[in-house]
Formats: C-alpha cells, sequence, structure tokens
C-alpha cells in the first residue's frame, strides 16, 4: 500500500521508504513496489532544486542519484535502481526466478537496461529535448544509437512476450519506464511494432498506472 508523500508515515517496521522523484528510474521503483504491494513511504527528491545533494540522502545514497529505499524491516538502505529491483524481488519471492536459465535470462536483460536504454536514452534526452542546438554530432550519435537499443528490444519481443522470457519480470519493470519517453527521443513505436504491443500491454498495469504517478503527478502515460 503506498502512503501519499504528503503525510506522515506511519511507523511500521516493515515499511519501505522511498527517496525518488518523477524520472524513469524513480519509477521503476515505484512501480515495482507497486507491483509487490509491499507498504512503502514515498518521498520526494526534488532534483530539480538540488534535493539529492542533501546531506541526509547521501548518506542513503552516496551516489546523490534517486531512487533509493531504506527497508525499516531489515535497516537496509541501498541506491541503484538495479540492486533496488533485485532486492525487492528476492525479499518478496516476485518477478523474478530462482534459479537456472530463467533467471539469467531475466538478469541478463536487466542489465541490458542498466548498461545500455538507460545510459543511451538519456543523452538522448540530453541532446534532443535539452540541449538539441549544442552539437549537431551528438545529437545524431545518440540519436542513431537510440534507434538501434529499440530494435534490440524489438528484435526480442518478435519471439518473446516479456523481455526475461514468458513471464513479466523486473527486466520488464526497469525497460518501460525509459521507453515511455518515445516521444521525447523522437521515436515513431509504429516502427517497431513488437515494442509497441509490449509497452502498451504493460502500460495497461495497475500497478504500472498507479507507481506512474509516484512521488508526484506530472503527465498521464504516453501512448503511441
Amino acid at each position: 500500500m503506498r502512503v501519499s508523500s504528503f503525510l506522515q508515515c506511519t511507523l511500521h517496521f516493515e515499511m519501505i521508504d522511498l527517496y525518488s522523484w518523477s524520472t524513469p528510474n524513480g519509477r521503476k521503483a515505484s512501480i515495482m513496489l507497486e507491483e509487490t504491494g509491499l507498504e512503502y513511504c514515498a518521498h520526494a527528491v526534488d532534483i530539480g532544486k538540488g534535493e539529492q545533494f542533501a546531506a541526509e540522502f547521501l548518506k542513503i545514497s552516496p551516489n546523490n542519484k534517486i531512487p533509493a529505499i531504506v527497508d525499516r524491516e531489515t535497516e537496509i538502505s541501498l541506491m541503484e535502481s538495479g540492486a533496488i529491483l533485485i532486492y525487492l524481488a528476492e525479499k518478496t519471492g516476485q518477478f523474478l526466478p530462482s534459479a537456472g536459465e530463467p533467471r539469467a535470462r531475466v538478469l541478463e536483460w536487466l542489465m541490458f537496461q542498466m548498461g545500455g536504454i538507460g545510459p543511451m536514452l538519456g543523452q538522448v534526452h540530453h541532446f534532443l529535448r535539452y540541449h538539441p542546438d549544442v552539437s549537431e554530432y551528438a545529437a545524431v550519435r545518440y540519436s542513431e544509437e537510440g534507434k538501434r537499443l529499440y530494435g534490440v528490444l524489438d528484435k526480442r519481443l518478435s519471439h518473446s512476450e516479456y523481455l526475461g522470457g514468458s513471464d513479466y519480470s523486473i527486466a520488464d519493470i526497469v525497460t518501460w519506464p525509459w521507453i515511455s519517453r518515445f516521444e521525447w527521443q523522437q521515436i515513431d513505436l509504429d516502427e517497431y511494432p513488437h515494442v509497441r504491443e509490449w509497452y502498451t500491454t504493460v502500460a495497461a498495469r495497475p500497478a504500472v498506472q498507479r507507481g506512474y504517478d509516484v512521488p508526484r503527478k506530472t503527465n498521464k502515460i504516453p501512448l503511441p
């Protein structure tokens, strides 16, 4: 159950404290928490105001990045979205197979997001949306790399219902929020039909819709 960020959180020992903002990386954690049904309290960290550099937040996230969590039950604090999702999956036994190739496949595509989709599409946002006149070379370079990565996803999803295999998993949860900014990336999802089908399927999940608006609602989920 989500506790609204503007309310005082009830001090339940099993609650997760989520420190986040309405970005693709932040939405990974809030969607995962909504999917698992864990009770949590969302604390807004306004990165536009530099709140990620506050001393108290740096104790939880030394790299001054969102999201970060504190599990009151175990007293474990974690930064880095991939680590957070693996931790929550193992804590609840959900969205990550326990062993063998199924687990390896989910982790493979989770790492594809961490090493490719996130960093590269972040550069696409930077050069196409925020600083389009800074460098034509950078804009072309990252735009083409973004399209290449969409092509990798489309090929995978042409023969797999979800990124990790036949079941929805943390690989989908970490990737979907970045694809939800396809308009920022100047991507036409009709050119990637398998990504489009997967994207709309995930977007229809109630937990995804709830997690998208944490810690604040900024816009409706974009649909192709």
